[in-house]
């Protein structure tokens, strides 16, 4: 993966922290210094952790696992949900749902619930076939489920790890993925608590240019271990293939040589032979 160049972090204000009033003191070995009563991250302790978190979402992506994406401020909610079903991942951007992932059993239960309304309201026989008010009722519900649930419809189980940028906002979610033993990749700003998380990514937090460039990253990471993932399917799929035709020849040779005619000696030719010796 190529690392993201420290003007690149720079020129997006990933270094701006928040007032020093503010602070966590357990951000402290992140921080560089204090200017005009702000916090300055350490760039080179930004680059480092998002190295570190990149390749690990790689491995995880590779095996075939998903990624939970949340974040549900106002300024994250565009980019997070785009790179999100760009990479075809799960996101949550509207509102943390409490027991998304410790009651996982009842939200499937909701997402069912949506996809049904959803295929109702598709069906043009059964709209004609109800009232207008509980059509009406209806449309409002699926519209709520889609809004909170929409961007983890396709989630059969439990994701593998979950991308956070705010981890104060985000404490329910992070709580929960706790609880499950689910890794938690978040970017931690200067007021967040960085031993909350297993991988924390020191940056601003709250800025969009600095949000969207951590979160790109993480993105192209998780593009590069799906490549992988298909590269590996497709060199599994050949060497199988190679077996299968290997082990097909060996069948046709050895039934081939069992169809070969055996040469039987006559007793007066063995005789002879007998003889000369």
């Amino acid at each position: 993966m190529a690392q993201i160049e420290y003007k690149e972090l720079l020129d997006a204000g990933v270094h701006f922290g928040h007032l020093t009033r503010k602070w966590d003191p357990r951000m402290a070995p992140y921080i560089f210094m204090e200017k005009n009563g702000i916090h300055i991250i350490d760039l080179n302790k930004t680059q480092a952790a998002l190295e570190e978190a990149s390749n690990a979402l790689k491995g995880i992506v590779r095996s075939g696992r998903k990624v939970l994406f949340v974040a549900t401020k106002k300024q994250a909610q565009e980019i997070v949900s785009e790179e999100a079903r760009r990479l075809k991942m799960p996101y949550v951007t509207d509102r943390w749902q409490g027991g998304m992932l410790t009651n996982f059993a009842t939200i499937r239960k909701s997402l069912k619930k949506m996809q049904t309304l959803e295929k109702m309201l598709k069906d043009e026989e059964t709209v004609k076939s109800i009232a207008k008010r509980e059509r009406l009722t209806k449309s409002r519900d699926k519209e709520k489920l889609e809004r909170v649930l929409g961007g983890i419809a396709d989630l059969t189980r439990l994701p593998a790890a979950l991308f956070v940028v705010d981890v104060k906002r985000e404490h329910i979610a992070v709580a929960e993925a706790h609880r499950l033993g689910i890794p938690v990749f978040a970017m931690c700003d200067t007021n967040s608590n960085p031993e909350e998380v297993d991988f924390a990514i020191p940056a601003n937090d709250d800025a969009y240019k600095s949000i969207s460039l951590i979160t790109l990253a993480i993105g192209k990471a998780i593009e590069e271990g799906l490549t992988e993932r298909k590269q590996d399917k497709d060199d599994q799929r050949v060497q199988e293939e190679e077996e299968a035709k290997r082990q097909s020849d060996m069948a046709q040779a050895k039934s081939e040589g069992e169809d070969q005619p055996v040469a039987v000696s006559s007793p007066a030719a063995v005789a002879e032979g007998e003889q000369e010796a």
